[in-house]
């Protein structure tokens, strides 16, 4: 059974609060902050404790309407999975020094930024429950892509395929300004900001090259 953190981002409403209360960045999903954890850990929770008969409802997120899909849209899975798989990204990454946030890293954090209450509330995150989401985990994998520079065509893959479609070059610029907000964690991540079990290396084309434990 896989969940993907992708699948539980808060709603845009809740996103829209956290815009008004902390930083307008938070409306943007995403980064450590956008994320309906208690969500997960329930979900995990009620899939652990299933029986045979039993049946879980699994979260879902439509990243076209940018909104969680209606509860009677999700899928259900029925029974006890031998093996629950979480896909999130940010699981297992460090939080960084103080010092290595007082810089703006891109345009994103430079215009929108500048004075850092964002990037620090994300570390926060990051620090806090996510961090100790990881460290409830049996194993944490860590696939590390060879460079930030490979993230624009991989997201640009995965939304063709959402699409059905090639993307236009203003969707694929849309695109790039969005994965700025994840640029520092992920640099980061790939520099060794991570606390993994296994470590597995992957080239451009997502094959893995090496890995460690």
């Amino acid at each position: 059974m896989q969940i993907s953190l992708d699948d539980v981002y808060l709603t845009r409403a809740e996103r829209q609060a956290m815009a008004r209360e902390v930083h307008p960045l938070f409306a943007v999903r995403g980064p450590p902050g956008t994320h309906d954890l208690g969500l997960l850990e329930q979900t995990v929770a009620r899939l652990a404790a299933a029986g045979p008969d039993d049946t879980t409802p699994i979260p879902a997120f439509d990243k076209l309407a940018d909104d969680r899909a209606p509860e009677q849209d999700w899928t259900h899975f029925k029974g006890r999975p031998a093996a629950i798989l979480i896909d999130g990204w940010c699981l297992g990454a460090v939080a960084q020094d103080d010092d290595a946030l007082s810089e703006p890293l891109n345009p994103l954090e430079r215009n929108q930024d500048l004075d850092g209450v964002w990037r620090r509330a994300v570390n926060g995150f990051a620090d806090g429950t996510y961090r100790a989401a990881a460290e409830r985990l049996d194993t944490n994998v860590f696939l590390q892509a060879p460079g930030f520079e490979v993230v624009l065509d991989w997201r640009c893959e995965q939304e063709e395929t959402l699409r059905g479609r090639s993307l236009t070059g203003a969707e694929r610029g849309r695109i790039a300004d969005f994965i700025q907000s994840f640029e520092r964690l992920t640099r980061h991540m790939i520099d060794g900001g991570v606390q993994a079990d296994v470590t597995v290396k992957l080239d451009r084309n997502r094959l893995p090259v090496t890995l460690s434990a």
